[in-house]
């Protein structure tokens, strides 16, 4: 019978691991890292950098493996610096050394005049001036419009006298005051008279209102037919009024450059109005 011998296997004898092992190999790699870092830093900005070396006050008989570091070799590092410095021209400035510095000419412009003030009126005023133009604006509108329609017809019949039925007739023996007195147009006393200013005028004297215009004077009153008329109404036309006198007459303010006078009716087909 054979009898086969197997032999243990040992491990080969290594280094005691401990936490202080631990420690030093991650201490070590990060130094390493960090070296190789600032040698870059170092190798790009020209500086010299120290090796970095193990702390004065370590206690001997540490691990070797805990103290020993990587080694920086600063010569090669700095090498390049110190050939730019070396290669870099000096620049030297003499002690009396001046500057000077170019200026353009400069123009002095007067300044233009300052514009006029701006004189801002009051709104009070405004609103003043405003209705005074309108006020005048409406008078002189309406003095047109009774110019206008006060005109005197193309067709005038002569002056004569009053006629007896004129008696006994307030309106009509107060308009035969006023004989002779101008005709002025848009006017209303007895300085000159138009039309309407006329007639107006003469009723207010017997304390009647009218009216101002002719036209707004035919609404004044009643119409009557020729045959019934009396002494003292008006009598309408297109354009003019003037106050009845009896007997075919009437008593008017004719046109420009004519006198309040007495005459024969001559409209064609005049409108006959009683007032009061």
């Amino acid at each position: 019978m054979s009898v086969s011998t197997t032999r243990a296997r040992h491990r080969a004898a290594r280094r005691p691991a401990t936490p202080l092992t631990d420690l030093a190999t991650a201490a070590t790699g990060s130094i390493a890292v960090v070296g190789r870092r600032t040698a870059v830093a170092a190798a790009s900005a020209g500086l010299v950098v120290s090796t970095i070396a193990a702390p004065a006050g370590a206690a001997p008989g540490t691990d070797a493996a805990a103290s020993s570091l990587p080694a920086v070799d600063t010569s090669s590092l700095t090498a390049a610096a110190r050939a730019a410095l070396a290669a870099a021209p000096v620049v030297t400035v003499a002690a009396d050394a001046q500057w000077t510095l170019d200026v353009p000419a400069v123009t002095v412009v007067k300044d233009p005049p300052p514009p006029p003030p701006v004189v801002v009126e009051k709104k009070e005023t405004r609103r003043s001036t405003a209705a005074a133009s309108r006020s005048t604006t409406r008078q002189s509108v309406s003095d047109r419009s009774a110019s206008a329609e006060e005109s005197a017809p193309a067709q005038e019949a002569p002056a004569a006298s009053a006629p007896a039925s004129a008696n006994g007739s307030a309106i009509a023996e107060i308009a035969l005051r006023y004989v002779g007195v101008p005709y002025r147009s848009g006017g209303t006393t007895p300085e000159g008279f138009d039309c309407s200013g006329f007639t107006s005028y003469v009723f207010r004297q017997a304390g009647i209102s009218l009216p101002r215009t002719s036209g707004a004077q035919k609404g004044a009153g009643t119409v009557v037919s020729r045959a019934n008329a009396q002494a003292g109404d008006l009598i309408w036309s297109p354009g003019h009024i003037s106050i009845y006198l009896g007997d075919g007459m009437q008593i008017d303010a004719p046109r420009p450059g004519k006198s309040i006078q007495v005459r024969s009716i001559w409209q064609s087909n005049p409108t006959f109005i009683r007032v009061g």
